[in-house]
């Protein structure tokens, strides 16, 4: 291929992903597979490695991040971004439209918008390509975080359509509700101090400076205002309309996060719709936004000091309610961490029946100065989970007892420490605790560590209560004999947790040392110490320095191996789990020689040991490609359960040869 042609093929595929990225994340839907877009985004990463100076500089192979800024600069807004005046009542939205009326002359159209509990973002467009993005800041100048809005898969980097050559739009950066939970869901099985709500964690994504970081965070976004001078639309309602033709996430319609009225009674309407529906949202919001509608009308009405008079900002009254405190539950989790958690007379906030609150630890319930029986405030707000805020003093009695944070574990009564700097306890029997014993045996066959089926909760309880397993590596002694006394067992499902736990010793050392639930140490981090150290020996023979000059391993992380791999008992459950044959370094399954150099190789169905993911990983690591379909360029097949048949037919109709997973696994183990 000459230039010529890698410029035109890098321009055909560049608008070819952008038109697909808008559909999957804008739209919703999808025209090819996620194989069939990897394949693309890698033929364009070629081309664009082979003859750079046609790369263009919102290329989608950009979006994954990759830019590490030490400081953001400092950029003054072409339009001030002006914040909105609040209101909270309905009394407040009249008097403002009474106001408008004795200002302009004429019919007013209101837009009603949601309020979007976010990250104000202002992003420039010019000639159709993203080139820049600032926070809000003080209004008057922002922070440039270009690097990290380029990662947010909602945000175009080119447009499409009849848009205006130089333009900003507007809108908000959020996370959405799910990603939080999974989020601090994470952070939770880690250790790590849980997020406080999606807005806060959503401003603090946006400030990272490893957009590498920004990228998996999932953030996402509703853009809406525009501001240029060269506007085709006469008002804010049709213009937003027009964004959504450019490739933008606009407010939909459809679903009511935008509405046209020409009263105040349809302002009152949209605004107790979502007064009542906004709990069901896959996003947080806060209030609801009304606008007038015309340009013309906006540019007569003006700006006061510090916000648009045209605009205000209707905030929906804080999700808190009083209920009676009935007593205080202490969780101990995998980790050992002590967890107060209120439980409550039941009552009704934000659409859901509310039985427990968190307390987060020792110094909030001192704080709020707890009594049980105390009539309590509880808040949902920006919160995902409920919280209590404050007491009715007013009506506490004089003979209710004061919560005293417990000195000993609830679970197995050894003492609680509490580390400088840190505001949780801790027990100290790690080792030995009920919940923690369990909890490590939990986290160790879960999905993303060792992905053992068949040991559920309720399993590892019945395990633990008859003292067949005690730490992780108990479960490689279990016997069919032993299983098929317990309840609820019979011969098919512990064959089937055999041949399970059997499989598990194929699953790669990152996954392994993810399982092992040393604190601070997730998926991530896991993944970059069995990159680093290859083994689990150097990662345990690795001193301070040596940790903390890993990427992304800071100093917290790098005490928390050292005492891990410090204590005897650990050491002893390492040697346990090397006499088991599992792996514990990389090169025992991946063999960089190159195994399947030159090979085509086609993977199908689902698999024990890996997802259908890593195989394809551990193909590409060893030398393979990866093939999207069965022809006569494949060179073999590798065949999970549940795989199609037609497909299967067709290997078979090709004489290819056919792997199963086991057979794959040995091949990959090989010497040449």
């Amino acid at each position: 291929m000459n230039s010529e042609q890698a410029k035109i093929e890098i321009l055909r595929l560049t608008k070819l992903i952008n038109h697909h990225n808008h559909l999957y994340y804008v739209e919703s839907s999808s025209e090819i597979s996620d194989f069939e877009f990897d394949a693309l985004l890698r033929e364009l990463q070629v081309l664009e490695n082979k003859f750079p100076d046609y790369a263009y500089s919102n290329s989608p192979t950009k979006r994954v991040g990759g830019d590490l800024t030490k400081k953001f600069d400092t950029v003054v807004h072409r339009y001030p971004m002006l914040s909105l005046s609040n209101s909270y009542s309905e009394e407040d939205i009249i008097e403002w439209e009474n106001r408008i009326k004795k200002l302009i002359d004429g019919q007013i159209e209101f837009v009603c918008e949601l309020k979007y509990d976010g990250v104000a973002i202002g992003i420039r467009y010019e000639n159709g390509q993203l080139s820049q993005a600032v926070t809000r800041g003080d209004g008057e100048k922002g922070e440039d975080v270009t690097a990290n809005v380029r990662t947010i898969r909602t945000i175009p980097l080119s447009l499409v359509g009849n848009f205006p050559k130089d333009f900003e739009i507007r809108g908000e950066i959020f996370m959405p509700i799910a990603v939080f939970e999974k989020l601090n869901s994470q952070r939770a099985e880690e250790g790590e101090q849980l997020f406080a709500n999606p807005r806060n964690t959503a401003s603090g994504t946006l400030k990272m400076q490893d957009s590498k970081v920004v990228a998996t965070r999932c953030l996402d976004s509703y853009l809406y205002g525009i501001y240029g001078e060269e506007l085709s639309a006469e008002g804010h309602f049709e213009s937003v309309e027009k964004t959504a033709s450019w490739g933008f996430k606009s407010p939909s319609i459809k679903d009511r996060f935008i509405e046209k009225t020409n009263s105040i009674e349809g302002v009152m309407n949209f605004i107790h719709y979502w007064e009542e529906k906004r709990f069901s949202l896959p996003f947080e919001i806060d209030g609801v936004v009304i606008k007038v509608n015309s340009f013309g009308q906006q540019i007569e009405l003006g700006f006061t000091a510090k916000s648009p008079r045209w605009a205000i900002a209707y905030k929906f009254k804080a999700n808190r309610v009083e209920t009676t405190l009935l007593s205080v539950d202490y969780q101990v989790g995998r980790t050992g961490a002590v967890t107060p958690v209120a439980n409550l007379n039941p009552v009704q906030l934000g659409g859901t029946t509310v039985k427990r609150a968190s307390l987060h630890n020792q110094d909030q319930i001192k704080k709020l100065d707890l009594h049980i029986g105390d009539v309590v405030y509880v808040e949902k707000g920006g919160e995902i989970i409920p919280k209590i805020v404050g007491v009715n003093t007013g009506q506490r009695k004089s003979h209710l007892r004061k919560i005293i944070f417990p000195l000993t574990c609830p679970a197995c009564e050894s003492l609680l420490h509490r580390k400088d700097g840190e505001a949780g306890h801790f027990c100290t029997n790690y080792r030995g605790c009920p919940p923690q014993v369990k909890g490590k045996i939990d986290h160790f066959v879960s999905r993303k560590a060792l992905n053992i089926e068949g040991l559920g909760e309720e399993t590892v309880d019945l395990l633990f209560e008859n003292n067949l397993v005690k730490n992780v590596a108990d479960i490689y002694r279990l016997s069919f004999d032993q299983l098929m006394k317990l309840d609820r067992m019979a011969d098919k499902s512990v064959n089937n947790l055999l041949m399970n736990i059997q499989n598990s010793k194929n699953i790669p050392f990152e996954r392994v040392l993810f399982g092992l639930g040393i604190r601070f140490v997730g998926e991530t981090v896991a993944k970059k110490l069995a990159k680093h150290f290859g083994s689990i020996d150097k990662l345990i023979e690795a001193s301070y320095d040596e940790l903390i000059d890993v990427d992304e391993i800071g100093e917290k992380i790098a005490k928390s191996l050292i005492e891990y791999f410090s204590d005897s008992l650990s050491k002893e459950l390492i040697s346990e789990l090397k006499m088991f044959n599992l792996q514990l370094e990389t090169s025992k399954l991946v063999n960089f020689e190159g195994v399947l150099s030159g090979k085509t190789i086609v993977v199908s169905g689902t698999f024990s040991a890996f997802s259908r993911d890593e195989m394809k990983e551990l193909i590409e690591q060893n030398g393979g490609r990866n093939g999207s379909s069965i022809s006569s360029k494949t060179d073999f097949l590798v065949a999970g359960e549940n795989m199609g048949p037609s497909k299967l037919k067709k290997a078979v109709d090709l004489e290819l040869e056919i792997l199963s997973e086991d057979e794959f696994i040995k091949l990959l183990k090989k010497k040449f």
